[in-house]
């Protein structure tokens, strides 16, 4: 057994703490600098790229208006698609090059549904778009072959490369999309929207004067309430802006024409909607772009959740404010809207109720012809309400009363061929 004691010779000088902590944070900072520059010329040498893909689902019945018995909605077939394309490359050699894709169009064909996708790719700027065509169109064939989620025609599918200007631009027009994260409280004494968080917003002017909200739906047209136009519908004195603020606005433009729905008749509140085409047309960004339009079969379901934005009064009475302002409301249904300490029978066919009948929450002046939203699981958002009318503003048991979109689906597409 040794004991240990000291003893005689040399011995080693150790380092004092300070300098091991200090040799420490150079050697990390070193570290990180070089992962730093590694990832930069990594990065720097990669560079986006766009797909465009069709296919064509074979022999299904679609479902395009109510009343008509049907295997899908078109709908369900843009989810469908754009979850399986995701599933096909997220599982494939092309996993880490892979960023996501997108259904621009859905087209209902005689003997099936046309599908045309958007994919968009991140490779090495190195690398040849011909070769990589080549690969994309192969998994696809490949994939599409083995797969029971949709019974699709291998023999339609095609891909072709797409520029970087009109890939970004064809993702960017693609309806009901946003960038902003979604944080809502209310409208009424509540949240500034953050940036771009609605980019289909409005406002509608005159004189340069908020006057009414009003959503966008194409690149020529806006969707608003018919009452917004009761006193004047003289589309040369309109202007309309978008953005968060109204001063100073993000983009403005001329009104070109107001269609207001022919059966509408002041002070009634039936039919309270118009359609607004202005000029120039405008390029979709991430802080403008339109929304989508439901199917007129769609159904929303009661207590679902809705959006609601505008840049209307705070408080009944109060004046309309410069930022745009955000709410998240409930959808009531119609059994409940239409009980007599409700609205009882003032509840017409192309209305429904949404808010809260405790109140607050709600829509107030100023939020007139604007938007109410809902979105679907691929974070799609699409326009279900109008903003029209209701006693005051949160009062209790009197909700906001919204134009039903999909009631009026058939007339705005008579009117604006969207």
């Amino acid at each position: 057994m040794m004991y240990r004691t000291v003893g005689f010779g040399t011995r080693g000088r150790g380092l004092e703490p300070w300098m091991i902590a200090l040799l420490t944070v150079l050697l990390l900072t070193v570290v990180s600098v070089t992962i730093g520059v590694l990832a930069h010329l990594l990065v720097s040498g990669q560079k986006i790229e766009y797909y465009h893909g069709t296919f064509k689902i074979s022999v299904l019945r679609v479902n395009t208006n109510s009343g008509q018995s049907s295997t899908y909605q078109l709908k369900d077939l843009r989810e469908m698609s754009e979850n399986l394309v995701d599933e096909i490359f997220i599982d494939s050699a092309l996993n880490k090059h892979y960023i996501k894709n997108q259904v621009v169009r859905m087209t209902p064909e005689e003997d099936g549904v046309k599908a045309d996708i958007i994919m968009v790719f991140q490779f090495p700027s190195t690398e040849q778009r011909a070769l990589i065509k080549k690969k994309v169109l192969s998994i696809l064939n490949q994939k599409i072959r083995n797969t029971r989620a949709l019974p699709i025609n291998a023999s339609s599918v095609q891909v072709n490369a797409m520029s970087s200007s009109t890939g970004k631009l064809t993702v960017q027009a693609c309806c009901g999309k946003r960038v902003a994260p979604l944080i809502v409280n209310r409208i009424m004494s509540g949240d500034i929207a953050a940036k771009a968080a609605w980019p289909w917003q409005a406002s509608l002017q005159r004189n340069n004067i908020h006057q009414c909200g009003a959503t966008l739906i194409s690149n020529t047209w806006l969707i608003t309430a018919a009452h917004c136009f009761m006193n004047n519908a003289n589309p040369h004195q309109w202007t309309v802006s978008f953005g968060t603020t109204i001063n100073p606005p993000l983009m403005k433009r001329n009104v070109r024409r107001i269609i207001v729905h022919e059966r509408y008749r002041s002070p009634a509140r039936e039919y309270d909607i118009a359609v607004v085409q202005f000029s120039p047309r405008i390029t979709f960004t991430d802080d403008i772009r339109r929304v989508c339009l439901p199917e007129a079969s769609a159904v929303f379901q009661p207590n679902s959740t809705a959006y609601i934005t505008g840049f209307g009064a705070l408080f009944y009475g109060g004046e309309s404010q410069n930022n745009l302002r955000e709410a998240k409301l409930k959808i009531i249904s119609d059994d409940v809207c239409k009980q007599p300490h409700v609205y009882g029978h003032d509840i017409k066919s192309g209305m429904f109720c949404a808010g809260y009948l405790e109140g607050i929450y709600d829509a107030c002046r100023g939020d007139s012809g604007g938007p109410l939203v809902v979105k679907d699981l691929k974070d799609t958002w699409y326009l279900i309400g109008i903003v029209s009318w209701g006693d005051n503003c949160g009062q209790k048991n009197k909700p906001g009363v919204y134009t039903k979109v999909v009631y009026y689906r058939n007339w705005i597409t008579s009117k604006t061929g969207l």
